[in-house]
């Protein structure tokens, strides 16, 4: 016989834990959407590469994770989990945020978030592949609800960028390349994250990360002129180094240890979001109704994936019919 308490528990807190995991993801792809113009700007003024930001985003938050690590708890990782912490560095940080900075060097804001907005089919079709999980109807239907919000909310803004510039073939290819190799990120090494703390995790991914580039981008930070930058520029660079990459990437591990791949790559639909509403507060744009249309068709692709089964509801509830057809058969007639 079951035990209804213990199974009310264990719904209570996994219900919990799933709960924490949807908040960490909000304010980590909140703080992405108001990196989106704040990186932008910073770029546009031609005192900082994209190169250089890189090396200031990946050796600062190397250099906070590594601070925050001497106030938690101390964990052994091993020789196998160095290794697979490399390569998810290279897939997470590396590609994914060079790939950001250098593209959106090249493209428009806009041709940006669309690249952007394509991390969770792409999510869905590796963990497919990769993970077996199923494609079913309410996920894809889910993922395609809050795709449509996205584009429609990015369409319907009217500028490009600071610039004037429309979006370029290569930036726009360079941009989703990163928007790949964080799908791939994602869907691949759910089951490292898993194992270890966010601090732990990420202490090792950014010394990875600012170790590989220094051969890359360490002339351009070498080569800024640092006493003519404003307090404005500085302001622009430590927001991308604390907020949108130090705070968003120690908040990411949490929902990918308590939701599922292709949920955790909906959250990318809310970015776009953010940054409209950054444009509106600083007055570059106006909340109109298609603004509001596509806000709720994100959060309503965020709800429908969020209520598609697993693999393992699946897999139980196959189970359980098989069980109870195995129940029926052996059961004496009448």
């Amino acid at each position: 016989m079951g035990h209804p308490e213990r199974n009310t528990t264990t719904a209570v807190s996994a219900g919990d834990h799933s709960m924490k995991g949807h908040l960490a993801l909000l304010l980590a792809n909140t703080m992405f959407g108001f990196n989106v113009p704040i990186a932008k700007g910073v770029l546009a003024s031609g005192m900082v590469s994209p190169y250089a930001l890189n090396l200031f985003r990946m050796g600062g938050a190397a250099l906070l994770f590594w601070i925050a690590s001497l106030f938690a708890p101390r964990e052994k990782v091993s020789r196998k989990d160095l290794v697979l912490l490399f390569f998810a560095s290279l897939f997470s940080i590396q590609l994914n945020q060079t790939s950001f900075l250098i593209g959106l060097s090249m493209t428009s804001p806009i041709d940006a978030s669309i690249a952007a907005s394509t991390v969770p089919i792409l999510t869905m079709l590796i963990a497919a592949v990769y993970l077996k999980e199923p494609i079913t109807w309410k996920k894809a239907i889910g993922v395609a609800v809050g795709a449509s919000g996205a584009l429609l909310l990015i369409l319907s803004n009217g500028t490009v960028d600071t610039a004037g510039r429309s979006g370029s073939i290569a930036g726009d290819m360079i941009c989703l390349m990163g928007a790949l190799s964080f799908a791939i990120y994602l869907a691949v090494f759910k089951r490292l994250i898993a194992r270890y703390s966010s601090v732990t995790l990420m202490k090792w991914m950014f010394l990875y990360a600012a170790i590989c580039a220094i051969p890359l981008c360490g002339g351009d930070a070498a080569a800024i002129d640092y006493a003519h930058l404003s307090p404005a520029l500085w302001g622009g660079v430590l927001y991308v180094v604390c907020c949108a990459t130090f705070f968003s990437y120690l908040l990411i591990p949490v929902g990918q240890k308590y939701l599922r791949p292709t949920v955790v790559g909906m959250y990318t639909y809310l970015q776009p979001f953010i940054a409209s509403v950054v444009a509106v507060l600083a007055g570059l744009d106006r909340f109109g109704f298609a603004k509001g249309i596509a806000a709720v068709m994100v959060c309503l692709g965020v709800y429908i994936v969020n209520q598609s089964k697993s693999r393992a509801q699946l897999d139980a509830e196959r189970a359980a019919r098989q069980q109870a057809a195995s129940a029926a058969q052996t059961s004496p007639r009448a």
